[in-house]
């Protein structure tokens, strides 16, 4: 019988998970195999998830979970983020953008957008019919939010925009996309700002190329550039200029937890599928899981993952008290994706040279796990920030 990455670790379940929960985490985990994963290796090849797939995810009550009803949501909380999250890594369909879209970009609208935006574009975005990304990076600004270039100049009743944004995740796709300006070039944090571009028929608007990556294939990363773009007074977000990076500091906290929840359940599935290997695999005329090692191995990577899962958890319930800080929000997102780099490479090393092969499922882990300790803030910057509580 196959192991399940859900329960290989045998926690349990956490006090959060209410019965609703669960619910969900069977139709999304019923969502992911049966409307994704078949499609998966077509996404790869071309390198982005089909709009319709996002239409799907919208009818079926998978985008915007957390938003509430009144806007179009579902009523839920950061927990059914937590629960679609973990259903995409264990379904193996990382490259699916809706963890972005919904737990990132809606939160900024939501939280810091005035009532007429949130009506305006949650509804949107809760069906598919708006995607969202956030511009951050530039190509000389990367973790240091402080140095990017991109201006917005006010004219009259709209701002003018002008820069080059890089790495933007779901930009091939998105056409609601929050951007990260400077408001005041001579007022460092003070002079950023997030303003959104509807990018429908918006002049000076462009798209660059869909970055080649090492992973994470499916999902469409890209270059942007804006160039004299146009767009209404009323699209920043928040009630006056410069409030923009106590914005994106409010909001990291929850990004970060999020890449934790994509590595642990990548972390799962990456145990489970190594352990039906080990069983299944024969050398010297006995499983591979017969040797001591490969015990000894799995024994080690097993009790890291538990204790990444627990403190996973933790982070999660915290968060949902309104409780977790950024230095542990910066702590579970070092930790995890170091464990799951680590991890993944120890199980590729256990199929053996299979594990190099592109058609088992843990050399795309592989690929696809080393950009989580590059994004949401290196793991340098972590221990930059958990520094800081010393």
């Amino acid at each position: 019988m196959a192991s399940l990455p859900s329960q290989v670790l045998e926690v349990p379940k956490p006090e959060w998970m209410s019965e609703d929960l669960t619910m969900l985490e069977d139709m999304a985990n019923r969502f992911m195999e049966t409307e994704i994963a078949p499609h998966y290796d077509r996404f790869e090849k071309q390198q982005f998830v089909d709009r319709a797939e996002w239409e799907k995810a919208g009818a079926n009550g998978l985008l915007c979970a957390s938003m509430p009803e009144e806007y179009g949501g579902a009523g839920g909380t950061y927990a059914h983020e937590a629960v679609l999250i973990e259903a995409i890594g264990h379904a193996g369909v990382d490259g699916f953008g809706i963890a972005l879209h919904n737990a990132i970009v809606a939160p900024y609208i939501l939280h810091h957008g005035s009532e007429e935006q949130k009506r305006r574009w949650l509804p949107r975005l809760a069906t598919g019919e708006l995607i969202g990304a956030i511009a951050m990076t530039e190509p000389g600004a990367g973790s240091d939010l402080q140095g990017i270039k991109t201006s917005a100049r006010k004219d009259g009743n709209h701002y003018v925009i002008n820069g080059s944004k890089t790495f933007i995740t779901n930009g091939q796709n998105a056409n609601l996309i929050i951007v990260v300006v400077k408001t005041d070039p001579t007022a460092g944090a003070r002079g950023t700002s997030l303003m959104v571009v509807e990018t429908d028929g918006v002049e000076g608007f462009e798209r660059g190329r869909n970055l080649d990556k090492i992973g994470m294939k499916a999902n469409d990363t890209s270059e942007l550039f804006v160039n004299d773009v146009r767009i209404p007074t009323a699209n920043l977000i928040g009630t006056e200029e410069g409030q923009g990076f106590v914005q994106l500091m409010t909001e990291l906290p929850q990004e970060r937890l999020l890449i934790a929840n994509q590595g642990i359940s990548m972390i799962e599935r990456a145990l489970a599928l190594t352990i039906d290997y080990a069983r299944e695999r024969k050398a010297f005329g006995k499983a591979v899981l017969d040797f001591q090692n490969t015990q000894f191995k799995l024994a080690e990577l097993k009790s890291e993952a538990t204790m990444a899962r627990v403190f996973v958890n933790h982070c999660v319930e915290q968060h949902l008290k309104g409780a977790l800080t950024q230095t542990t929000a910066s702590m579970a997102k070092y930790l995890v994706t170091d464990l799951q780099c680590r991890l993944v490479d120890d199980c590729l090393q256990l199929h053996g040279g299979y594990g190099y092969m592109n058609e088992y499922p843990i050399a795309r882990m592989f690929r696809d796990a080393r950009v989580q300790r590059i994004y949401g803030g290196t793991n340098e910057i972590m221990k930059l920030l958990i520094a800081r509580s010393l």
